[in-house]
């Protein structure tokens, strides 16, 4: 075939990504791959073709195999088109993560039955992706953590909430908590999780003594790798060899220079914890020192309020940094409209906390496209009527994703709200004039001036005079005329 239309293959060889016909077999046995297929699977077109060197359905992985043949043969049934987010092995053993977009109606080709399709590598997506889900269930912890200190002077029941996260954000095998009264020479076994008894729970370590006991006195976290070459194991006060412990972590809690306790991290298998794990184990740690410091737990809830605002914030960042790996072409827009935003909200006289909300809002502006395809978020034109209806959804994206984040409610304004006109023409709820919420009136002037102003794939940046003639006609009918005359200044 690549004889009877050479011009058409060699356009197909230069897209992005991996350009096939297959037949309908659970080997996805191809009959034709475009040259895109090497920098995605690390294979030529000839290896695939026919399974010579190896089938596509080979690199699959394998717990993704049924799933894509399954769901295949349900569009072969139905004569749909289908998308599939998948698994596979490169040729050198990696990993990555794949979208096939492909026709369940078949092309026969004399016996065989043909299908077709497009594959391209959302390896970074995907980790993005991954990234923001992690945080968003390590910003839940924190938040349960939070509440559960928030819920009165009940240390064992703020302690038991800790360990559980512990244990399951970071999955270790084990954790414990030693609690070190002032003046006290000893430490006192107060909570543990994933022991195999809790005899030893009323056990008490001396401080100087054992791993719980040295961490203690220097103040200084220990990592041991392996347990198994370590002397002296029968000293400890827990069975380290009847529990079958392989790797150790001591963590001091400490508060305003004074130790509260220590924590104890306990795996029984030889994989230590990674950075960004071991990270986040400090935060839990800091929490803990926290909850141990204070008489009131309520009045603790209060003294770390800033410190934690601070380590959400932090997370919100990372999840606007995300979105922008996968989105290059609006690097620095949430920054800069950050900014501006809280400027003119400042002008019309908003203040104290709203201030902060709306700056969260800001930075999550747009975090709903995570929820929208490359094909049409990184389009280098102009977008289909089909197209805009799905972009259309990034709002609803972002109501669902944060929705459930009580601590995020009142920043949901403008993730949800920015695309609605002053005239009822927005969406995605059609909000008219008041009924649109003020932050959200206010960042969309911001916006729009914002995205004038910025070169884009499709059109070059407009000048600032030209942009403020566009929000001086828009007022009244895409805009709040008071939200324009505070952006102006007047």
């Amino acid at each position: 075939m690549r004889d009877i239309y050479p011009r058409i293959y060699t356009l197909l060889d230069h897209i992005p990504g991996m350009v096939f016909q297959c037949r309908n077999d659970s080997n996805h046995t191809l009959e034709y791959v475009s040259k895109g297929c090497y920098e995605i699977t690390g294979y030529q077109p000839d290896d695939l073709i026919r399974n010579r060197v190896v089938s596509y359905g080979d690199l699959i992985y394998p717990d993704d195999r049924d799933m894509v043949w399954i769901n295949i043969q349900n569009a072969v049934v139905q004569q749909k088109s289908f998308e599939l987010v998948y698994r596979i092995h490169t040729q050198s053993r990696q990993i990555k993560w794949v979208r096939e977009v492909g026709s369940g109606s078949s092309v026969i080709n004399g016996s065989d039955q043909l299908l077709e399709g497009f594959i391209t590598d959302i390896t970074d997506w995907k980790m993005a992706e991954e990234t923001i889900q992690r945080q968003v269930r390590r910003f839940q912890a924190l938040r349960d953590i939070d509440n559960a200190i928030s819920r009165g002077p009940d240390l064992q029941f703020t302690l038991g909430v800790l360990l559980e996260q512990i244990v399951s954000q970071l999955r270790v095998d084990a954790a414990a908590i030693l609690l070190h009264k002032s003046g006290s020479p000893h430490l006192e076994y107060g909570a543990m999780r994933g022991f195999r008894t809790e005899a030893y729970l009323n056990k008490r370590v001396r401080l100087g003594e054992g791993f719980a006991g040295i961490v203690a006195l220097t103040q200084q976290t220990i990592h041991i790798p392996d347990l198994t070459i370590v002397p002296g194991l029968s000293d400890q006060p827990l069975p380290i060899e009847a529990e079958a412990f392989k790797i150790y972590y001591g963590i001091p809690l400490v508060a305003k220079g004074q130790v509260k306790g220590v924590l104890e991290v306990f795996s029984r298998v030889q994989r230590s914890i990674d950075p960004e794990r071991l990270e986040f184990l400090q935060a839990l740690a800091g929490q803990a020192a926290i909850a141990l410091d204070n008489s009131s737990l309520f009045e603790q809830l209060q003294n770390s309020n800033t410190e934690l605002s601070i380590a959400y914030d932090a997370t919100l960042e990372g999840w606007a940094k995300a979105l922008e790996l996968r989105d290059r072409e609006t690097v620095g827009h949430a920054q800069r409209v950050i900014e501006m935003t809280l400027r003119v909200a400042d002008r019309i006289g908003i203040r104290g906390e709203s201030l902060q909300h709306i700056r969260r809002g800001a930075l999550l502006h747009d975090i709903g496209k995570m929820g929208i395809p490359d094909a049409i978020l990184l389009k280098p034109g102009p977008l289909t009527p089909e197209e805009w209806e799905i972009m259309r959804q990034h709002p609803v994206h972002a109501y669902e994703m944060l929705k459930t984040i009580d601590y995020l409610t009142p920043a949901l304004e403008i993730p949800y709200c920015h695309h609605e006109r002053w005239d009822g023409n927005g969406y995605p709820r059609q909000l008219k004039g008041k009924s649109i919420p003020m932050s959200a009136r206010i960042f969309a002037v911001v916006d729009v001036w914002d995205a004038l102003t910025s070169n884009r794939p499709y059109r070059p940046a407009w000048s600032e005079h030209q942009a403020l003639e566009y929000i001086l006609r828009e007022s009244g009918r895409h805009f709040d005329p008071d939200v324009v005359n505070a952006f102006f200044g007047y």
